[in-house]
């Protein structure tokens, strides 16, 4: 009976002996799944050959077996190591195809119409072309001049190039307020108006509406202080930002 016993303790004592043993385990998958993540934010934002990352990718996942594949590569984080490699991907892709675009708007810069007068930039994944609201309009007012639809004119055929974009068109203005004989209240209605009659006009010209929206900032975002003449004229200006439209698999 006594040997039975004991046999029974020794038992006890092994299984209470192996569950300690593997209490390490859950601290080395998690640290694991950190050092995948970081692996990943790491090919973000460098210029990893997309093979070669796959093949690397696998061979770490391949790394975690046994007893650590059963936490680490548990489904959900299989799923949310996928879902940031997927997010990964996709925003270098999109940052890929929009300096494609920006390239063609260094040349755009040479319209006429435009030439001398836009300037552009490359930011985040966007492409903002930026024409002056003392070129596109008259002083005071919100329907487009001779001058500001030949101007836009010159934007037409690029647009019409590019069906993948989205066009958000953002009016701005200096901090002048309107007269007090205006028609027009705030700077909010004429940078707003502004932005609507261009939006119209490339509606007019063929772009579709579902790829255009309207903006009206007022002088919210100044490109520099509104302390000078020259610096108020910079402000006021017509912004053409363009974001990649994205489709389905």
């Amino acid at each position: 009976m006594d040997d039975e016993l004991l046999k029974g303790s020794l038992l006890v004592d092994d299984e209470e002996d192996d569950d300690d043993s593997n209490d390490w385990i859950t601290t080395f998958a998690d640290l694991s799944m950190l050092l995948l993540v970081f692996f990943i934010l790491l090919y973000s934002m460098s210029e990893i050959d997309a093979k070669k990352f796959d093949m690397t990718f696998q061979s770490v996942s391949k790394s975690i077996s046994g007893k650590m594949q059963k936490i680490a590569t548990s489904k959900a984080a299989r799923e949310e190591a996928g879902a940031i490699l997927n997010q990964v991907v996709t925003r270098r892709q999109i940052i890929k195809a929009q300096r494609k675009v920006f390239e063609d708007v260094k040349y755009l810069q040479t319209t006429k119409g435009v030439e001398g007068i836009m300037s552009a930039k490359f930011e985040d994944g966007q492409v903002i072309i930026k024409l002056p609201s003392d070129v596109l309009f008259k002083p005071g007012q919100v329907q487009l001049s001779t001058k500001g639809m030949a101007a836009v004119r010159a934007l037409k055929d690029f647009f019409l190039k590019h069906p993948d974009q989205y066009i958000n068109i953002k009016g701005y203005t200096d901090d002048t307020q309107p007269g007090r004989g205006s028609r027009l209240k705030d700077n909010w209605e004429i940078s707003s108006l502004r932005a609507v009659n261009v939006l119209r006009y490339l509606m007019k010209m063929g772009i579709k509406p579902n790829r255009l929206t309207a903006t009206g900032l007022g002088e919210m975002d100044p490109l520099v202080p509104n302390n000078s003449p020259r610096n108020r004229q910079r402000n006021r200006r017509v912004e053409f930002v363009l974001d990649k439209i994205m489709t389905g698999p």
